[in-house]
């Protein structure tokens, strides 16, 4: 019983300082304790946890037990003083082991903890790196936009001066025109004025041929 305890203090202590430094064999560590903890490995190791919990309160019950049946007699039996350091050592070495296996489970769920944390925070980072590269982009796309703009605009500068020529050309012409009209009314008015002359004229002209005759 005391060797197995002292080999699985000893083998849990090797874990906790493979787990403690970076080497080489901490990644195959991890990773078979992610496997331990899938599947059945919780109810295997919750049994074995409850079996030290059962065998350390045994013991414990065992050294209360010698320790009244000392007091009652009055005398140490040194029958009952080796029994009773017997039982010491293992509750003592019981509770190491499951001490440093509980310190093995948390080393185990912070370090896994942490690596997702730094997976998150590279996450991060390359998103931030994209976003970054994105917006150099956005502002090469923002100068050509820009440029196209200043283009557009003297175009549209370009487009209103001629607007404005085309403009007053309309204007000279509808003015032209209305000289025209104008100009054309008085020649329609001299005609008619014209021709009621000359009606006039042929109306005097027969009345002196029907006088002469």
């Amino acid at each position: 019983m005391l060797q197995l305890l002292y080999t699985a203090i000893f083998a849990e202590m090797l874990l906790i300082l493979t787990l403690v430094f970076k080497t080489p064999l901490r990644k195959l560590v991890i990773v078979s304790l992610d496997r331990v903890k899938r599947g059945r490995g919780p109810i295997v190791v919750t049994t074995v946890g409850a079996t030290l919990v059962v065998v350390l309160s045994s013991s414990l019950y065992s050294m209360a037990k010698i320790q009244q049946r000392t007091i009652e007699a009055g005398i140490v039996n040194p029958t009952d003083q080796v029994l009773m350091s017997k039982h010491m050592l293992e509750a003592s070495l019981m509770g190491f082991v499951l001490f440093l296996s509980l310190m093995i489970d948390r080393l185990h769920h912070y370090i896994r903890e942490l690596r997702l944390l730094r997976k998150t925070m590279e996450a991060v980072k390359k998103q931030t790196r994209s976003f970054e590269d994105g917006k150099n982009g956005n502002t090469e796309e923002q100068k050509a936009l820009a440029e196209e703009i200043t283009t557009l605009k003297s175009k549209i500068k370009k487009l209103e001066s001629e607007c404005d020529a085309k403009g007053n050309k309309e204007k000279t012409l509808e003015s032209e025109v209305e000289a025209l009209k104008k100009q054309s009314e008085g020649f329609l008015m001299e005609y008619d004025r014209l021709l009621e002359d000359n009606q006039n004229l042929r109306s005097q002209l027969e009345a002196f041929e029907q006088k002469s005759t």
